[in-house]
């Protein structure tokens, strides 16, 4: 006899519709082989009139997802609807009265949810949340379980599917930034407002929830310094192209061995050779670089409904599971993170100025980059403009390794000389040292 476990689902819109048609056409298949009969009970919607594209009994819409929450015959909470509020509070209710919990909401899980998991863990049942962080892309269970006795140093990955479709269209096709975002959002990939995107605040949060699992500390969205592409031009994606990189926004997580953690989002410029590299379009993929087990890579779609809801059911087959058994996998104890200052990292840099084409300019710079112990791994110098009294040229530098502080008092100093006219973009290097 297959145990009926009944669902209860917050929210319907691409996540949870996918969800539930999943569920239909996966339902006989996922009792077959884990003897478990997954029911949507209930779907919580904001409007019952809104089509959704999936079958429902009648009688499984509601406006009211308290109800959902509180409903005794529902055994699993299935929230989609994102945000912290009121996905905070039903969340939090559904746990304190026993129900399991499956997430996909990456805001929250960034900001409280180490919480989170000590309710979780009191209560004595599963939350659990593979869908937060890179859609389809299976990463959160193998840090939490796979390797979690492993010394892992640093994770480090593509985690946003719209930055990448626009940094590869602006690769591949020679696109500008403004072309490629505009194409994003047609295709329905970047929001109409994409700040959240493009600045690096959605990776960020990814990033934050990467860092907190796979550190065993508590790292919030605050404490993730981000840039994002918005600055990226296509010279630089060319002089990236030349020089044997191509251009990518990365979520990196360290953890150094003083025990300090690092968790950052910006632009770098990665090697052509380097496993990141060939990541493209909206597909994400996160490296994982550990003491014992060396270098892993996770590779997949990172956004849509169905990768997503995937994510999801995996999830819901595990807590179903748990639930059956009067069990549940705890997310772990957490510490409090010794965060290392943003100034006191240490990366090769790529740096773009234009300059005044006349004798003792170079020089001049190369002092400046110098005084500052910032050492110079290689240059190329090109001709702007080449007339009597008024040259210009442009000077490309990729760094030894430096630390943040040293380069940005180079880049103050040399934004104060006559000769340099403007510094340009400046981006991290990954793999040169």
């Amino acid at each position: 006899m297959a145990n009926t476990v009944n669902i209860g689902v917050l929210g319907c819109g691409n996540v949870g519709a996918a969800l539930v048609e999943l569920l239909r056409l996966r339902a006989d298949e996922i009792e077959q082989r884990t003897g478990l009969r997954l029911q949507v009970a209930k779907v919580a919607v904001r409007s019952t009139s809104k089509e959704r594209g999936v079958e429902l009994a009648s009688g499984v819409l509601t406006l009211d997802a308290h109800s959902v929450v509180t409903d005794e015959k529902i055994d699993l909470i299935v929230e989609v609807i994102g945000g912290i509020e009121p996905a905070r509070e039903l969340i939090s209710q559904a746990l304190a009265s026993g129900k399991a919990v499956v997430t996909a909401n990456k805001e929250l899980l960034a900001n409280i949810g180490t919480e989170l998991f000590a309710e979780a863990d009191a209560a004595g049942v599963d939350l659990l949340f593979e869908a937060a962080v890179a859609g389809g892309v299976p990463i959160v269970r193998p840090l939490r379980e796979s390797l979690v006795a492993e010394d892992i140093t640093r994770v480090m990955g593509i985690v946003n599917g719209t930055t990448n479709y626009i940094l590869t269209k602006m690769t591949d096709e020679g696109w500008t930034y403004a072309a490629a975002l505009a194409e994003a959002q047609g295709l329905g990939y970047a929001e109409r407002d994409p700040t959240a995107d493009v600045e690096g605040f959605d990776a960020g949060a990814k990033a934050a929830i990467i860092a907190t699992i796979a550190f065993g500390v508590r790292v919030v969205a605050g404490d993730v310094y981000h840039e994002g592409i918005s600055g990226v031009t296509q010279a630089d994606i060319e002089f990236a192209r030349r020089l044997g990189y191509v251009v990518k926004l990365l979520a990196i997580a360290e953890r150094f061995t003083d025990g300090t953690v690092a968790v950052r989002v910006h632009p770098a410029m990665v090697p052509n050779e380097h496993p990141l590299a060939a990541v493209r379009d909206s597909f994400n993929a996160v490296f994982v670089q550990g003491a014992a087990v060396g270098d892993l890579m996770f590779y997949g779609r990172g956004a849509g409904g169905n990768p997503t809801a995937s994510a999801v059911l995996g999830d819901v087959v595990d807590a179903a599971a748990n639930l059956t058994k009067g069990t549940h996998a705890s997310n772990g104890m957490f510490g409090k993170a010794d965060l290392r200052p943003v100034d006191e990292l240490v990366s090769p840099f790529y740096v773009n100025l234009e300059v005044s084409d006349e004798p003792g300019v170079l020089a001049a710079v190369a002092g400046v980059f110098g005084s500052h112990q910032v050492s110079i791994h290689s240059m190329e110098q090109e001709v702007l403009e080449q007339q009597p009294g008024r040259g210009a040229a442009r000077l490309i530098f990729i760094t030894h390794a430096a630390r943040e502080a040293d380069v940005r008092f180079t880049l103050h100093e040399l934004n104060a000389l006559d000769s340099v006219t403007s510094v340009g973009s400046v981006l991290r290097v990954i793999g040169t040292d």
